[in-house]
């Protein structure tokens, strides 16, 4: 998930003042935990003048008020999330840290799992935007596990802000640049060509289940099954520091003993907690609950 694209370009029309640029970004980060800089306030305009005329609104002002006391509200605040956030991802991304997970991470886990008599795995996938890390890490499964993967229960969770990006994800079918960093041999094993572009395989599609959740929703975030492994990458960037560290919080305790964090290649622990182990690997870093 990543916040606000540059490239948006400004258009004329209702111009949001200092005040309701501030106002607006507080709501936002009261809803979602997304901070937005000043610097970007111009970006509010861009991306929020169109929907203000779609609701027949005459000032941001009056957005405002529409997001805190119209009838329609929660669907707005839909609509609010889809508009804060842009979704750029592929498949295989960072394939050095997904090389590094599956040598290293994956066969650890499976093999702990496979000491204590079970066939049970449980991941977690927090800002999965479109569904390709998910669809990707059920992908790093199959591949791991061979012809033993029929016999396991595999669950990812996978969830987002966006509802738009949960039912494209759902959805399955994904275009050339959605596979731009997607070897050729998993490519053509785990999808299949059609009409509009690359859909993903049923075996695949079934392991994971795509819901709708706000990482400020602290409730919401109980009820996520506890993970062997919880991957967010490239999310808690747009966090400031306490949102950081109660996101961080609530990863620690939805996972089991021995579980590990993913995050994005410029992600860090740092200053933020001490509860897990940094583990170091080529072209990753792993963070696991001891």
């Amino acid at each position: 998930m990543s916040l606000f694209s540059s490239s948006i370009s400004l258009r004329k029309g209702v111009a949001i003042t200092d005040d309701e640029f501030v106002q607006l970004r507080d709501f936002i980060y009261e809803k979602s935990g997304i901070f937005v800089d000043e610097k970007r306030k111009y970006l509010f305009e861009s991306r929020f003048r169109k929907r203000l005329q779609e609701l027949s609104l005459s000032s941001f002002g009056d957005y405002l008020k529409f997001l805190k006391f119209d009838s329609n509200r929660k669907e707005e605040l839909v609509k609010l999330f889809e508009l804060i956030t842009t979704n750029e991802t592929s498949f295989y991304r960072d394939i050095k840290q997904l090389d590094a997970f599956q040598a290293n991470v994956l066969k650890e886990v499976i093999e702990n799992i496979r000491k204590q008599g079970k066939s049970e795995m449980h991941i977690w996938s927090a800002g999965c935007s479109s569904g390709e890390e998910p669809y990707t890490l059920a992908i790093l499964l199959y591949e791991t596990l061979g012809m033993e993967a029929a016999r396991w229960k595999i669950r990812i969770t996978a969830n987002d802000l966006s509802m738009a990006m949960i039912q494209k994800a759902r959805d399955g079918l994904y275009n050339e640049y959605a596979m731009k960093t997607t070897p050729e041999q998993i490519q053509k094993k785990y999808f299949t060509m059609e009409t509009g572009g690359w859909r993903i395989k049923p075996e695949v599609a079934k392991m994971v289940d795509f819901k709708l959740l706000n990482l400020n929703d602290a409730l919401a975030l109980k009820r996520v099954p506890r993970s062997h492994i919880v991957f967010c990458r490239n999310v808690i960037i747009y966090f400031d520091q306490d949102m950081k560290k109660k996101v961080i919080n609530s990863y620690y305790d939805n996972l089991l003993d021995g579980g590990y964090l993913m995050l994005g290649h410029s992600e860090s622990l740092h200053k933020i907690t001490k509860a897990f182990k940094p583990v170091f690997y080529p072209g990753t870093i792993a963070y696991k609950k001891e």
